[in-house]
């Protein structure tokens, strides 16, 4: 299986994405640019309502106050960049991929479970974003582009492991690990299941 280096060791993704991704991610633009754009908005918004649900965890509102701005001007960057290009900000879609891993969190579990599986939800998507990130900043032909997404694929890689660190702080370390392998193995089930699709982040 094909693997860009020490990519599988440090995000501990079990499949990579389809080098054809990137080559459709390149002819649809617009959509690639916009999906870009709602995921920042999304990832600010997620974290706005953890701190809100968890107040009471001081470590965790301190850490992802930050993170929400960073999201926010996130969000503001790929508007720029789409504007700049003389395209519009499409429709926000429906993310089959995230729909497909929320359906993995626990149901009627404890409250500590719950807030494990959400916190590895968010890690696994910010990882996968990570990825995907790379990918485009490696294969893209726009050099401009490639550094663009350079910068995005560093951020998300801190708030991967930002999210990791958030449960291995509040969880014991050896339940997290458990339950992330079952969070990984869970996530290259549903990669293989989607189709190739050029317009979407994820």
């Amino acid at each position: 299986m094909e693997t860009t280096t020490g990519q599988k060791n440090i995000l501990g993704l079990q499949l990579p994405t389809d080098p054809r991704w990137v080559h459709l991610s390149s002819i649809s633009l617009e959509a690639i640019l916009t999906d870009h754009a709602w995921c920042e908005q999304k990832a600010a918004t997620s974290c706005i309502s953890l701190i809100q649900r968890y107040s009471d965890k001081q470590r965790l509102v301190e850490d992802l106050s930050p993170i929400v701005t960073e999201e926010w001007g996130h969000f503001r960057l790929v508007l720029a960049e789409l504007q700049k290009r003389g395209l519009k900000l499409g429709r926000q879609r429906k993310d089959i991929y995230v729909n497909q891993l929320m359906e993995f969190e626990k149901k009627g579990a404890n409250e500590n479970e719950r807030f494990l599986d959400r916190l590895l939800l968010f890690a696994l998507i910010e990882a996968r974003s990570c990825e995907r990130f790379k990918r485009l900043s490696e294969g893209l032909e726009d050099n401009y582009l490639r550094q663009f997404y350079r910068r995005f694929m560093e951020s998300e890689a801190g708030h991967y492991h930002l999210f990791i660190e958030l449960a291995e702080t509040y969880i014991d370390k050896d339940t997290v690990r458990s339950r992330w392998k079952e969070w990984l193995d869970k996530e290259a089930g549903v990669m293989n299941s989607l189709e190739v699709r050029g317009d979407r982040i994820h």
